[in-house]
């Protein structure tokens, strides 16, 4: 799989919850000034304070997102060998040993959580970091090695079937 195509998906993807974010930081500060009259903010000075807190926090998502996207522009994953250690740019694929359900995962430096697919919609994955519960568990592994990761508070065992 293009693990560029993947790092350009979640470039796309971050910048589009930047600019969420954005708006939504520009749309809670001017509710903050203007979404009351003088009297009513007199009043109730609670919603005015909210409404700045929500912009203050807005725009940390937004800068965060940005940040990502600074990190990941010079990101170029390469190939692993079949028996290569697991390491940043490794497309993982686990399979957990109780139920045979298998999971691949893109270990990048940011993004966690988002929902990738292959070129062409062709399969899905999501995005793990290096400090993810996941990212810890499988970093340094390899093919055959199983891992114990706790999921919704049950600790399951995966065994890394594939890495590339």
């Amino acid at each position: 799989m293009d693990k560029q195509f993947l790092v350009e998906q979640l470039i796309e993807r971050l910048s589009a919850s930047a600019q969420v974010a954005l708006r939504a930081s520009e749309a809670a500060a001017a509710e903050a000034k203007d979404g009351a009259t003088p009297q009513e903010k007199r009043e109730d000075a609670r919603v005015a304070i909210e409404q700045s807190r929500l912009a203050k926090g807005q725009g940390q998502r937004a800068q965060r997102a940005l940040a990502e996207i600074d990190a990941l522009t010079a990101f170029r994953p390469g190939a692993l060998a079949a028996r290569a250690a697991i390491t940043l740019g490794a497309l993982v694929e686990v399979e957990d040993d109780d139920t045979g359900e298998g999971k691949t995962f893109f270990l990048a430096p940011s993004g966690a959580g988002v929902s990738l697919s292959g070129p062409g919609g062709d399969g899905h994955l999501s995005v793990v970091t290096p400090t993810s519960p996941v990212g810890r568990a499988v970093l340094g592994r390899r093919v055959g090695d199983t891992v114990e990761i706790n999921v919704e508070g049950e600790f399951r065992a995966w065994t890394i079937a594939w890495v590339g």
